[in-house]
């Protein structure tokens, strides 16, 4: 093997690793799966618990039933905040890295703790009570964590709604988890340009009477309309406040948030979190996978729409009483050496963003790293997406200058928090490989009818067993539930995702194997897509499949089919008008990169459409597309593969 692609990890010299050798991590890896009762126990031990649980793990399979620290009650915003006070009362807990550069803002966990209390007691006055949901709708600014946090410490149930999402999009997560108050801004930024948040929820909560409150923080000096009896300032009501909040003791079973991800059919899936197991396994696995130690300046690039954000800038780092970095802008804002500013202005230690904005980089060039130092670094992080062993290595050689441990992290919403992954000073690191499993994690591979691969093989990744951060169902449809992630190979859950098991046992990620695809580490059902474009009355079907895209790993493909009365119409004002129906509809980041006016689509004789060959078709690979003869209309393949190399002609031309 070219020892190029075996790198070992870097070991500094004045810090010994959470987990000393790799011989310690197989010894510690073998008994979370002989004795997971005893591992699991033993790291709950690190949170604080209003009361200790009485069963550490019980399920139900045939009914998709799982629970962690049965009997067990704690908060968690208690475990983030407040338990640190005593200790690290005058410690930064959040240092928020502001859109315009070189401005940041620190706060202290005393600070954060009276941030927290007063908005608790905004939601208590406004009428929020434990089990109630509120939607937050903010951008990467503090009141974000303290929304989160404040609805963990009362019992409220939070969902975050990406900024980037649209009014329809935040409507229906309104009406799925039945919230009765929503949290916004007056704008957001970002890179530079202002976001109508207000103004977006204004039209997604028109009509909604269910929606009784809405509070607006000021992050600029926008008066966005304020509707009497339901609008409020939130620093106005946080005034009123006094800054100590009592604290709703939660079962561990109890639920912490529900974060809404796209599936394979139309609308969004409330994934549900509960608050126990998910704490024990994001503030686990934050401190062993990241090398976590005290002093370190920790920073995750993620958005907490997502649930990077919330396990690995919110709860996993603040339970572990970290310092950790909330970043508003973009890497390329004002130009691509911004993250290396922030490291070198923080002297940031472990660094975690996603493959998109790593290759984005890429193609600016290396002069915006000459610009920067970057000695501080001693982890860097990939999430979201598989990392291509190129970036992979420019990401090591470049920007961790050979001396820095790379982190490339595979896990998912429904996961809660790392699955598999190197363990920094630790793992020997394979450019492009996620390496090997975390603590109390069986991954095995399985082919298209269940059958178990051994040794070296490619297949369906799936996993036996649960882990404490496993989410517990879909909101208000556990049947749901199972059929997404349980029914495809019975005793298993699926992760949709395709993967490669080298001689070494380590893991290769190759993508998705069902109907959702990963742009720029961003999950999106391309059902939500197709419909988006079939509400246009120019379109009469639609089919969306991901493409390979040079910077967001996977781009957005759609072939449509038109209305009679509209195919005459000009193509490029159409696929205009298309993009920004699915904008309108779902949010920029579901806009498709490439639209093809279609004749029809490859179909069986029984209706279903061949998604293989339309991305096959939509990655130029046009030379094995397989028997199409058993297709209704054969002949629509041909078809299509001349339109896809008229429409890639037209786009280099561009």
């Amino acid at each position: 093997m070219n020892e190029r692609l075996v790198i070992q990890p870097h070991r500094h010299a004045d810090r010994t690793p959470a987990i000393p050798t790799f011989a310690e991590y197989q010894r510690l890896y073998r008994l979370s799966l002989d004795a997971p009762d005893h591992f699991w126990a033993q790291r709950a031990e690190q949170l604080t618990w209003f009361h200790r649980w009485h069963t550490v793990f019980d399920s139900d399979y045939e009914e998709t039933d799982m629970g962690w620290f049965l009997g067990g009650r704690l908060n968690a915003c208690y475990n983030c905040v407040d338990r640190h006070l005593n200790q690290r009362g005058d410690q930064t807990a959040v240092i928020w890295a502001q859109d315009e550069p070189g401005q940041y803002q620190r706060i202290t966990y005393r600070q954060l703790k009276h941030h927290v209390a007063r908005v608790a007691n905004v939601l208590r006055e406004h009428g929020v009570r434990k089990g109630d949901r509120v939607i937050v709708y903010l951008p990467m600014i503090p009141e974000l964590i303290y929304t989160m946090l404040a609805c963990a410490r009362i019992g409220a149930v939070h969902s975050v709604v990406f900024g980037g999402f649209s009014s329809e999009a935040i409507r229906d997560r309104i009406l799925d988890c039945g919230a009765r108050l929503v949290v916004t801004a007056n704008e957001g930024l970002r890179g530079g340009r202002r976001l109508p948040l207000k103004e977006a929820v204004d039209r997604a909560v028109d009509g909604l009477d269910q929606v009784a409150t809405v509070l607006v923080v000021r992050r600029t000096d926008l008066e966005p309309p304020m509707r009497p009896g339901r609008d409020w300032w939130l620093d106005e009501e946080c005034h009123k406040q006094r800054s100590t909040c009592s604290i709703e003791w939660m079962g561990a079973e109890d639920p912490l948030f529900i974060l809404y991800t796209s599936g394979s059919t139309g609308k969004p899936k409330g994934v549900l979190h509960t608050t126990g197991g998910y704490l024990v396994f994001a503030s686990y696995s934050h401190q062993v996978v990241f090398d976590y130690r005290d002093g370190d300046i920790y920073f995750c690039a993620a958005d907490c729409g997502w649930i990077t954000g919330h396990s690995y800038i919110v709860y996993g780092p603040l339970a572990n009483g970290a310092t950790t970095v909330l970043f508003e802008s973009t890497p390329v804002f004002p130009d691509a050496g911004r993250y290396w500013q922030i490291v070198d202005d923080l002297q940031v230690n472990i660094f975690y963003t996603a493959p998109t904005a790593i290759r984005a980089l890429v193609r600016a060039g290396d002069e915006y790293l000459a610009r920067s130092s970057r000695e501080s670094l001693r982890t860097l992080g990939t999430v979201g997406e598989p990392i291509n062993p190129d970036t992979w290595l420019w990401y090591y050689d470049k920007v961790g200058r050979g001396r820095c441990n790379v982190v490339d992290t595979w896990w998912q919403t429904e996961t809660g928090g790392i699955l598999i992954a190197p363990l920094p000073g630790v793992t020997p690191m394979k450019p492009g490989s996620a390496t090997l499993p975390f603590f109390g994690v069986r991954p095995l591979l399985v082919d298209d009818d269940g059958r178990e691969l051994d040794g070296p093989a490619a297949g369906n990744l799936c996993l036996r067993h649960s882990w404490p951060g496993q989410a517990r169902t879909i909101h208000g449809a556990h049947h749901r539930f199972h059929e997404t992630y349980f029914s495809r190979f019975p005793g298993l859950y699926f992760t949709g995702d395709g993967c490669r098991r080298d001689e070494d046992g380590y893991y290769w990620i190759t993508g998705r194997v069902d109907d959702v695809i990963n742009v720029a580490g961003h999950r999106l059902g391309t059902a939500e897509i197709e419909s988006a474009l079939v509400a246009h009355e120019a379109v009469t079907e639609a089919a969306v499949v991901g493409f390979p895209h040079e910077i967001k790993g996977q781009g957005i493909f759609a072939y449509v089919i038109l209305d009679r009365h509209y195919e005459a119409t000009d193509a490029h004002e159409l696929q205009g008008l298309l993009k920004e129906q699915v904008r309108h509809v779902i949010g920029p980041i579901a806009t498709p990169d490439a639209i093809l006016v279609a004749p029809g689509l490859p179909k069986t004789r029984s209706g279903k459409i061949m998604r293989r060959i339309l991305r096959q078709i939509a990655a130029g690979e046009y030379r094995d597309l397989g028997d199409v003869t058993t297709l209704a209309e054969p002949d629509v393949v041909e078809t299509l593969v001349e339109s896809h190399r008229t429409l890639s002609a037209a786009a280099r031309q561009d």
